[in-house]
């Protein structure tokens, strides 16, 4: 019976279907899927912040502090960057669209966590600004 488990561990790694990579997003798909949409990220199973697509490759993007930075993006070798008024050196991300949505992963760092979608809106992102108080 010992011998039988490491054969059938073995058997289940040749039966088990083939790891494909999922092809990254072009700059086309990655318009036509986001554009219009404000999308929630979500990283190791906390909120991380979301990012509302506008016209001409406008962002907008939250922590989800209430702040927001306006930014575009462009496409660079395969890649998505983004600028933002308060970062204007690129923030470039690979994406690719899982059965949950969008994966989002930095190239700019690659032990950096990747991003995944929790959930997207028609709904404009809510920019109430910084607290204002005495």
């Amino acid at each position: 019976m010992p011998r039988l488990i490491p054969l059938l561990a073995l058997s289940l790694v040749f039966l088990a279907p083939p790891l494909r990579a999922q092809e990254v997003m072009s700059a086309d798909a990655f318009d036509a899927y986001t554009r219009g949409k404000t999308f929630y990220y979500g990283s190791n199973g906390t909120a991380y912040g979301a990012e509302e697509y506008l016209s001409d490759r406008r962002v907008r993007w939250s922590f989800l502090d209430g702040e927001c930075q306006e930014g575009e993006w462009y496409e660079d070798s395969g890649q998505i960057c983004f600028v933002y008024e308060n970062r204007p050196e690129p923030q470039c991300w690979t994406f690719t669209k899982g059965p949950g949505g969008l994966v989002a992963r930095f190239v700019n760092d690659p032990f950096a966590s990747e991003l995944y979608e929790v959930e997207q809106s028609d709904e404009p992102l809510s920019c109430p600004g910084p607290e204002i108080g005495v």
